[in-house]
């Protein structure tokens, strides 16, 4: 199977899960993936994040090499909503590395405040920092205020995101 062709051929569902099985846990197969992700054009970067996205959920080890370009991509200009938030969900339940941790959470918070971003990139971005804050309980303070102050902006996605994060924070502490 040609990568590119496939992903261009169709956007559903069923296309995306043959890629992912095409791809399995093969190291160089991902590594493919990846690259037309993060260095493909437009249409093919957007379409390229879903099957990245289950990849990693079935085989999260393959994320280890491609820590850092996921991070460093989150932050490049022009990228698609749809890598964004592909990236962040599959980022929201990972244990991160201490050396990433504080450039993910800068850009997840700039993220979560930012009108300019879709509603799907700010709530999964308050997943994130949920998570992160596991790891460091000072930043829960922080996070705490922004999704009490969210909890009145009316949206929905965010409204029920900072809701579980508010239960999620509290029995934490």
């Amino acid at each position: 199977m040609n990568i590119r062709e496939a992903l261009l051929q169709e956007h559903s569902k069923a296309q995306m899960l043959k890629i992912v099985a095409y791809i399995g846990n093969d190291k160089k197969l991902f590594a493919e993936l990846m690259k037309l992700m993060l260095t493909g054009d437009y249409r093919v970067a957007q379409r390229a994040a879903w099957p990245v996205s289950h990849c990693l959920s079935l085989h999260p080890s393959l994320l280890n090499l491609w820590f850092g370009k996921l991070i460093e991509n989150l932050e490049a200009q022009n990228i698609h909503d749809a890598i964004k938030r592909n990236t962040l969900r599959v980022l929201q339940d990972m244990e991160i590395p201490e050396k990433y941790c504080g450039q993910l959470y800068n850009t997840c918070y700039t993220f979560l405040h930012s009108i300019k971003e879709a509603i799907a990139v700010r709530a999964v971005s308050m997943s994130v920092l949920t998570n992160l804050s596991k790891k460091y309980p000072d930043l829960q303070t922080e996070i705490l205020y922004s999704a009490q102050s969210l909890l009145q902006s009316g949206i929905p996605a965010l409204v029920n995101r900072s809701k579980q994060t508010i239960k999620q924070l509290n029995k934490l502490s």
